[in-house]
């Protein structure tokens, strides 16, 4: 299918699925706001709540090349709205549940317990809009042993069990490279939050979705949780797989690919490819499990034929045999693959400060109500006067409260 079939049935007249949804996110850092940033990227109205001085995501580094905005204030806070606003004084509260009257989604990944204690929790939300859709993302949830605790991504990967089966086969427990636990946070906080607001749409009910990082990262654990459970516990593979054999990293003459078979029906197309066409029904090597037991004879057979193979070569062979493979990218080549271009998944941005940075683009795709960078991620405060001014706050009352620094 050609892009331009996809999008044929396209609107231009809003700004995705979740157009007309007002979100109000009071979040830090990373999960919370990235919740945020899905429901945003679907075109739902998202404010960002952030104390006056910013939100710690403003200052993390690494900066983007040739100016001083932090890359993942830029990445996670695109297409939002900035409100500058000290909840935790009480001029700052009452403007938050102005806000939240007008909403049909709150998020935020504080402490459990830290938004009760400044009157704006779940209970306090609801009695200002009765069928608000209240989305709290923690490290351990808002109940269980250790739901007062902090928690941080990489917390959550190692109580998980996640970190045990991740690296070198005889390394160290590893993390993930990139806030794994946190992203998928952010997305189960998305989808439950685009859930409880379709329950909302068909009774009126409103109601608390608890999240945690813990919960979401056992949930993407592919079950192993259940194998522990039962005194299995899963080996580390590295970049091998237990049941799919040959399948790892290999070098070719100009870099690295991952490729391997699954099937059997693989394995007898790939012998050919790499000369050995009698290993195709030898005993040895014809069945998953016979593959099992010869590991590193397959291993060596693939990665010898490789590595007389540019990677472009082998791409070809592989892939026009109908078979996986894909080269072991930077993201520096990954970002200027044909693909990932063609796909948007680098949309140029003008950011506040005249600068320019492709800015990573929405993951999912609608033929009929099309997402994209709308806007860079704002200044603090950007939209003060716009916000303030729709909930009837005028000139006069926004000096004062700026004045008593509940503003900026």
């Amino acid at each position: 299918m050609r892009k331009q079939d996809f999008y044929r049935d396209a609107r231009n007249d809003i700004d995705g699925p979740l157009a007309g949804v007002r979100v109000i996110e009071a979040c830090t850092t990373w999960a919370g706001p990235m919740c945020a940033a899905v429901l945003a990227d679907f075109g739902a109205d998202v404010i960002k709540v952030e104390i006056p001085s910013g939100d710690i995501s403003r200052a993390v580094v690494p900066k983007l090349p040739g100016s001083d905005l932090s890359l993942m204030h830029a990445t996670v806070n695109r297409n939002k709205r900035a409100l500058a606003l000290d909840v935790r004084q009480d001029a700052g509260r009452d403007v938050f549940l102005d806000l939240g009257a007008s909403a049909d989604i709150v998020v935020e990944n504080l402490k459990a317990g830290t938004m009760a204690g400044y009157g704006l929790g779940y209970e306090h939300l609801r009695e200002v809009k009765p069928d608000i859709v209240y989305v709290s993302i923690t490290g351990w949830g808002q109940f269980g042993p250790n739901h007062h605790a902090a928690g941080y991504d990489p917390l959550a990967q190692a109580s998980s069990g996640f970190m045990s089966i991740t690296g070198p086969v005889d390394g160290p427990p590893t993390k993930a490279g990139t806030y794994l636990a946190d992203d998928l946070g952010g997305l189960h906080g998305a989808l439950g939050a685009i859930a409880a607001l379709r329950h909302r749409d068909r009774t009126g009910e409103g109601q608390h979705v608890d999240v945690s990082l813990l919960d979401a990262l056992l949930f993407q654990s592919n079950g192993l949780p259940t194998l522990g459970a039962m005194g299995v516990e899963p080996e580390r593979y590295g970049n091998e797989f237990g049941a799919a054999v040959p399948t790892n990293v290999f070098e070719c003459r100009d870099g690295a690919v991952f490729t391997g078979v699954l099937l059997d029906s693989h394995w007898r197309v790939l012998a050919p490819i790499i000369g050995q066409p009698d290993l195709a029904d030898h005993e040895s090597f014809a069945t998953r499990d016979q593959r099992i037991e010869n590991r590193e004879a397959c291993n060596v057979l693939l990665a010898n034929w490789l590595a007389t193979q540019t990677r472009a070569e082998a791409i070809e062979k592989i892939r026009g045999a109908g078979l996986p493979i894909a080269p072991v990218n930077t993201y520096g080549e990954a970002a200027g693959d044909a693909h990932v271009l063609e796909r948007d998944m680098l949309q140029e941005t003008v950011m506040p400060d005249g600068t320019a940075a492709p800015i990573t683009g929405p993951a999912v795709k609608f033929s009929r109500t099309p997402t994209r960078v709308r806007s860079a991620a704002p200044r603090i405060g950007e939209h003060n006067v716009e916000i303030l001014e729709s909930l009837g706050i005028d000139a006069d009352a926004r000096r004062k409260l700026l004045a008593a620094g509940v503003i900026s």
